[in-house]
């Protein structure tokens, strides 16, 4: 069964866990008014359906997906019922910081 942003069937909702690195060091550098949008998506998407609204990623990133929040991005995996926040960091530099994050 598929379910579709907006689907009115009941869903799971997913635990959340985030790196170190995220609330140590990529929300420090977000303006309030995208944190709260961030927030928001997180709660409202990643919570409930995050491969709905995800979208995987590819070559050395494979097993990851990512979620666009304006000029965000959100990396995460999803482990079972929980999804796992590995950064949030400007579109900019998200590839280039997520992969030394994954390496340590």
């Amino acid at each position: 069964m598929v379910l579709r942003p907006g689907s009115s069937e009941k869903t799971m909702t997913y635990k959340l866990k985030y790196h170190s690195d995220v609330k140590k060091t990529d929300l420090p550098k977000i303006d309030a008014k995208n944190r709260n949008m961030i927030k928001k998506a997180i709660e409202e998407r990643l919570a409930r359906q995050p491969e709905i609204y995800g979208k995987p990623l590819q070559r050395t990133l494979k097993g990851y997906w990512k979620l666009r929040v304006g000029d965000y991005r959100i990396i995460f995996k999803v482990a079972g019922n929980s999804v796992l926040i590995f950064g949030i960091i400007h579109r900019k530099e998200v590839y280039m910081l997520i992969e030394k994050r994954l390496e340590a």
